[in-house]
């Protein structure tokens, strides 16, 4: 089955009470690890990811009615949990008295205390690089880059154009290669 098939009939089987419960373990299971990456991203934590994950699933369950078909399921479920990620932000930043946009605070401390990171150093590089952006550059380079998400998806999912996208892309892009030109003999 195509994997537009197999949304449509998930879509199909979610809005039908009698197979309600069923289909949503199988979106649970078909898309946990997809949506645990997405809000890891933006967290870097795994244990509040693992929070706003289960929040996300919590939201999507209890929103199903509210799904018109719009969009992909998987689009509004990234929405989702976009909004979430962004919310525990928020409430982060405001009970820490943290700047999200710090790269020297909290998103690059929890790159070097993460139990759960085990790259090298390139990769820790990157993060770093990755943290240093503005909080929409880098949800835009995390889902354009490591997800490979069209521009249209992304503009769709953050609510923005197009245009505006490709050029916070290139920004990012290019503090990203500036920050790796510290490392070059």
């Amino acid at each position: 089955m195509s994997e537009l098939k197999e949304e449509e009939q998930l879509v199909q089987d979610l809005k039908n009470p009698d197979t309600r419960r069923s289909a949503f373990s199988r979106l649970v299971s078909m898309y946990q690890e997809q949506l645990y990456w997405q809000i890891r991203k933006l967290l870097i934590n795994h244990d509040d990811t693992a929070d706003v994950l289960q929040n996300t699933f919590i939201k999507i369950w209890e929103n199903l009615d509210n799904f018109r078909g719009d969009a992909k399921l998987t689009t509004w479920m990234y929405k989702i949990a976009h909004n979430e990620a962004i919310t525990f932000l928020t409430k982060m930043q405001a009970e820490r008295d943290l700047t999200l946009d710090d790269p020297e605070g909290y998103v690059q401390n929890q790159i070097e205390g993460d139990k759960y990171f085990d790259g090298e150093e390139t990769q820790k590089h990157l993060l770093e690089a990755i943290a240093t952006l503005p909080a929409r550059q880098r949800q835009v380079f995390n889902m354009r880059y490591y997800d490979e998400m069209p521009y249209e998806s992304i503009a769709e999912i953050l609510g923005t154009s197009v245009g505006a996208l490709k050029a916070s892309y290139h920004f990012a892009v290019d503090r990203i290669t500036n920050y790796f030109k510290k490392f070059e003999d």
